[in-house]
């Protein structure tokens, strides 16, 4: 859990692909006023250049700078935004304690199932079993990132249902739009995370810095064809 100069590298050059991400929308969020953006694909990935908990911190503090920075107000909707992405990272680089990670999506199971609401349209919180299977797959890039994306959505998720009471109906309405859109996600954290392994590798291969070739893993580069290799 040391910070050393290698993590302060890379946490610069995260926090400026960062806020450039951040403002490049994908989709709406149901619910709110809110925007998906790329951000949401590339910030997982950061929990497995920096540990589980460095990346998690890291994804809290840009998004937190992004707020104060662009003047947004520091309403519900904007604090529950902070922390998905976080354990997102959380789980994409856990490697000890990646059972224990993977528990976080089944309290939110359970805290879902036990809301009136979220009582009538349980199964919709069946997605939230994903990680659970996915932390056994966790060597794989595809499982690893599905596993992360359904863990952003089972907290960001959990958290909606009890700040704004969303009826049954519009769960179980978004069932298949989920689908659709966590299969997006998952590709684009696993796309998100060879561009930025082989981004690294590069520049620590071709400037000589050495404490970015400890963070890079040239077995995840395009020049390898991972994505051949899945």
């Amino acid at each position: 859990m040391r910070f050393n100069k290698k993590r302060l590298l890379f946490i610069i050059a995260f926090s400026l692909l960062g806020f450039i991400f951040l403002h490049v929308p994908f989709t709406n969020i149901v619910g709110s006023n809110q925007q998906f953006s790329l951000f949401d694909f590339f910030a997982p990935t950061v929990g497995a250049f920096l540990t589980s908990l460095w990346g998690a911190l890291a994804v809290v503090a840009v998004k937190f700078v992004n707020v104060i920075v662009s003047g947004q107000s520091l309403d519900v909707t904007t604090v529950i935004r902070l922390f998905p992405l976080a354990l997102a990272a959380l789980y994409f680089g856990a490697r000890k304690y990646k059972t224990l990670v993977a528990m976080i999506p089944v309290v939110c199971l359970v805290l879902f199932v036990i809301h009136p609401e979220g009582r009538q349209a349980w199964y919709y919180s069946l997605y939230w079993l994903i990680p659970v299977a996915a932390s056994f797959l966790k060597k794989s890039l595809i499982f690893n990132s599905l596993g992360a994306t359904f863990t952003a959505h089972a907290v960001g998720g959990v958290a909606f249902l009890y700040a704004f009471n969303l009826p049954a109906e519009v769960w179980i309405g978004l069932i298949p739009v989920v689908f659709l859109e966590r299969m997006l996600f998952t590709a684009g954290t696993a796309i998100s995370y060879v561009a930025l392994n082989s981004l690294v590798h590069w520049l620590s291969r071709r400037f000589a810095f050495p404490a970015l070739q400890q963070l890079s893993r040239p077995e995840h580069t395009f020049s390898r064809q991972l994505l051949s290799n899945l």
